[in-house]
């Protein structure tokens, strides 16, 4: 990683997920290891090239892996690696947080 760490170590959390498409390529691939198309379908709007921008950062920094197979057309995979996978405790937390305000902020019906 070349980038420069900072002091406090949340601002380092930060600056590794705090992206919100990231946040949503971690939570996909907490379920196992999955193919461009199925991450692209799953989180929805993003754009292919938003997409490979977040994916290619995310392997930089050590959070996934990406394997390409020599087929036509290729196969490219995506995993989490163990400190990918570390954060899972943090993405947990995270969903928790918002169910509790997502019941609390439940509009009156």
């Amino acid at each position: 990683m070349s980038k420069n760490i900072p002091a406090c170590p949340v601002e380092v959390t930060l600056m590794l997920i705090s992206d919100r498409w990231k946040v949503l390529i971690l939570r996909d691939l907490l379920s196992g290891t999955k193919r461009f198309g199925e991450l692209k379908k799953s989180i929805g709007s993003i754009s292919q090239k938003v997409l490979t921008s977040n994916l290619r950062s995310m392997e930089e920094d050590g959070l996934l892996t990406r394997k390409v197979y020599a087929e036509v057309p290729p196969r490219v995979e995506y995993t989490l690696t163990e400190l990918g996978e570390s954060l899972r405790p943090i993405l947990f937390a995270m969903q928790q947080w918002g169910l509790e305000y997502q019941k609390q902020h439940k509009p009156n019906a």
